[in-house]
C-alpha cells in the first residue's frame, strides 16, 4: 500500500523541515506528533494524520490514556506507529518525573502533589498510586497498585504493605486522581484511608498521607483530618 511520506507533502506542511528552521518549541502539537508517525496513510499525509489522532482522543490528555490496541483501532494508524506515539508519550511523562523533586524528602503534601500532578492529572481512569518511603521521607519506589474506580475490595492493605515490607520503607505515602478535576474526597476514598492506616499501624509502617490529584489542584486527607 502506498503512504504518503512528508516530502511528499507541501512544504508548509513539513514540520521536521519547520523544526530544523524555526524551533522546535514552534511546532504545534499536530505537527510534533507528524514527527513521530514518520509517514502518512494511504490517503493522508502524516501531518493530516496526526490531526486525525488528535481529534479522535480528544487532544493530548487523550493521548497520554490510550492503549495501544484504542490507537490501533484508529484509520491510517497500524501497530508500527502506535508504537511510535506511545514511546514518544512516555519519554515525555519521564522526563517530566526526573525533572521534578523525586529525590528530595517529601515533607508536606504539596511536595508530594508536585511530585506526581503532572503523572496523573490526565488519566480518564483512577490510578491509585503507593510511594514507599525511607526513613528520611524520600522516595525509595513507587508502584501503580490499581487501575479503576477506587474500592475498598480492590485497594487491599495486603497488596500495599507485602510491596512496603519488600522495599524496607519506613512509610508510605497513597495517591490517586480523581478524572473529574475535583479532587474532593468520596465517602470511599475516607473508608480507603482509615483502612490502610490501620493497618499500617498493624505492621509498623506510616501512612504518612493520602493525596487526591485533581486537575492543577490537590487535597490531603492528613490535612483534612482523616489521619
Amino acid at each position: 500500500m502506498t503512504t504518503l511520506s512528508l516530502k511528499e507533502v507541501p512544504s508548509e506542511e513539513r514540520p521536521r523541515e519547520r523544526l530544523i528552521e524555526n524551533g522546535v518549541e514552534r511546532l504545534t502539537n499536530t505537527e510534533l506528533i507528524a514527527i513521530l508517525l514518520r509517514t502518512g496513510s494511504r490517503h493522508l499525509s502524516a501531518v493530516a494524520l496526526a490531526q486525525q489522532v488528535l481529534s479522535r482522543s480528544g487532544g493530548l490528555r487523550g493521548l497520554f490514556d490510550m492503549s495501544l490496541g484504542e490507537l490501533t483501532q484508529l484509520k491510517g494508524i497500524g501497530p508500527a506507529k502506535a508504537v511510535q506515539i506511545l514511546a514518544g508519550i512516555e519519554l515525555g511523562r519521564r522526563l517530566s518525573r526526573e525533572s521534578r523533586t523525586s529525590g528530595s524528602p517529601l515533607h508536606s503534601p504539596q511536595a508530594v502533589a508536585d511530585l506526581l500532578m503532572e503523572d496523573l492529572r490526565y488519566f480518564s481512569k483512577e490510578h491509585f498510586i503507593c510511594l514507599f518511603l525511607n526513613t528520611k521521607n524520600r522516595v525509595i519506589s513507587r508502584k501503580t497498585i490499581f487501575v479503576g474506580s477506587l474500592n475498598a475490595s480492590i485497594v487491599h492493605p495486603r497488596e500495599i504493605f507485602k510491596e512496603a515490607i519488600r522495599q524496607s520503607s519506613a512509610s508510605i505515602i497513597c495517591a490517586h486522581n480523581h478524572p473529574s478535576g475535583d479532587p474532593t474526597p468520596s465517602r470511599e476514598d475516607i473508608n480507603v484511608t482509615k483502612r490502610l492506616v490501620k493497618a499500617g499501624d498493624i505492621v509498623g509502617i506510616d501512612v504518612l498521607d493520602h493525596i487526591i490529584i485533581g486537575d492543577t489542584s490537590y487535597v490531603s486527607l492528613k490535612e483534612k483530618g482523616y489521619i
